[in-house]
C-alpha cells in the first residue's frame, strides 16, 4: 500500500484471542485434575469409614453361634440310682470306736442299704487323714458314688477295676465330723437326679 497508510518498523500486531483460549484450556485441564484428585480422596475416606463397619459385621457373624438347636439335644445322662438301690459298707479307719455303726445307722435312716459295718482293712486303717474315702467298682464312678457323695461331699472318690459286686465303701477318716446335714444332702441329691434343661437354640455373641 502506498501513500498515507504505509507500515514501517519491525513489529507486527499479534492476535490476543489465541492466548486467552490457551489459558482457558489449561485452566479446564487443571480443574478436571483437581476434581479427580478430590473425588478419589473422597472415595478412599468412604472406604476407610465403612470398611471397619463391614469388618465388624463380618466378625460379629463369625462370633455369633447358636447355643443349641432342637436337633442337637444334650447327651443322655447316666441313670442315677435311688439311695435304696445303693449298698454301702461303712468302715472305720480311725481310732474312735463305734463310729462306723453310728454312721451306718444314719445312712440307713436316709434310705441307703447297709452292708458290712466294721473296721477298715489294713490298706486304709489309720491311713486316711481326710474326711473319708468312697470306694467302689469302675461302674460306680457315675452312678452309686455320686449318690453316696451327697452325704459326704468332702470325701475322696476312688474306683477299683478289679472289685466285684455293686456295693460301695464309705471309709471314715480322721477328719470325719459327721455326714452332711439332711437338708443339704437332699438338695444335692435332687440336683443330681434333676433332668437337664432342653436347648433353647438361642444365639450368643
Amino acid at each position: 500500500m502506498g501513500g498515507q497508510y504505509k507500515i514501517t518498523g519491525d513489529r507486527y500486531p499479534r492476535m490476543r484471542p489465541a492466548r486467552r483460549r490457551g489459558r482457558l484450556a489449561f485452566a479446564a485441564v487443571a480443574c478436571a485434575t483437581v476434581l479427580g484428585v478430590v473425588g478419589w480422596g473422597t472415595l478412599q475416606l468412604i472406604d476407610v469409614f465403612t470398611g471397619d463397619d463391614k469388618a465388624s459385621a463380618a466378625g460379629a457373624g463369625d462370633r455369633c453361634r447358636p447355643t443349641g438347636t432342637a436337633a442337637s439335644a444334650a447327651p443322655a445322662a447316666v441313670a442315677v440310682p435311688e439311695p435304696a438301690q445303693v449298698t454301702v459298707n461303712v468302715l472305720n479307719a480311725t481310732t474312735q470306736g463305734g463310729l462306723a455303726q453310728k454312721t451306718a445307722d444314719e445312712l440307713k435312716k436316709r434310705g441307703f442299704r447297709i452292708g458290712d459295718v466294721g473296721n477298715a482293712p489294713e490298706k486304709f486303717d489309720k491311713k486316711v487323714g481326710g474326711t473319708g474315702v468312697l470306694l467302689g467298682p469302675a461302674a460306680s464312678l457315675k452312678t452309686s458314688l455320686p449318690v453316696l457323695g451327697t452325704q459326704l461331699p468332702a470325701a475322696e472318690r476312688r474306683t477299683d477295676a478289679a472289685r466285684e459286686g455293686a456295693a460301695v465303701d464309705l471309709i471314715i477318716g480322721d477328719g470325719f465330723k459327721g455326714l452332711a446335714r439332711p437338708a443339704a444332702a437332699d438338695a444335692a441329691l435332687a440336683e443330681l437326679t434333676a433332668p437337664r434343661p432342653a436347648s433353647t437354640g438361642r444365639q450368643t455373641c
